[in-house]
């Protein structure tokens, strides 16, 4: 189950918020009424999960004006972002060769947008698999043809959604069943 919100709130805390209430209605499908006292256990990480139902995955983005969540029955993971301007340091850091030759191509709102599909994408797989910033991002690499997205790491499925004619992405990861 996803689900994302628009807010106009740009400070953190409400953002966080925001996510963790989308959570508690994400897990109301599956029989779950998380409260600020639901247990969670935190990975080595820091990814949290539910305590009591360990076959039950979640995972919450939130960035200035958009909060997202995904609840499911494998590991998974969601970024949101607020498109912004393209950052060739990061993207010389964290893109493959491919990826840094598809950005090449692209120019102003364009490359904006495709650079934060790109990052959100990898944000999305290093949540799921649960092993934070530190891993190389440069390591995993997407391509798009069409609506689908394929990914350099097998066992992963992705989506991902571009709102507001792409003032926003949210990009999923879950791992196959």
């Amino acid at each position: 189950m996803l689900m994302i919100t628009l807010s106009q709130a740009d400070d953190r805390k409400t953002q966080h918020k925001l996510a963790y209430s989308l959570l508690k209605e994400c897990l109301k499908p599956y029989g779950i009424e998380y409260t600020d006292d639901t247990p969670l256990l935190l990975g080595r990480h820091g990814k949290p999960s539910l305590e009591e139902y360990p076959h039950i995955h979640f995972n919450l983005s939130h960035s200035s004006g958009i909060a997202a969540c995904v609840v499911s029955d494998a590991e998974c993971g969601i970024d949101c972002e607020n498109v912004g301007l393209y950052r060739q340091k990061v993207a010389d850091r964290v893109c493959t060769e491919a990826e840094k030759a598809m950005l090449a191509e692209a120019s102003g709102k364009e490359l904006d947008l495709l650079f934060f599909r790109l990052w959100t994408l990898k944000e999305a797989f290093i949540k799921a698999i649960g092993v934070g910033l530190s891993y190389p991002m440069n390591t995993v690499g997407f391509s798009f043809y069409g609506d689908e997205i394929e990914c350099t790491e097998g066992g992963y499925a992705f989506r991902q959604y571009v709102i507001r004619g792409g003032e926003y992405v949210v990009s999923v990861c879950e791992k196959n069943r």
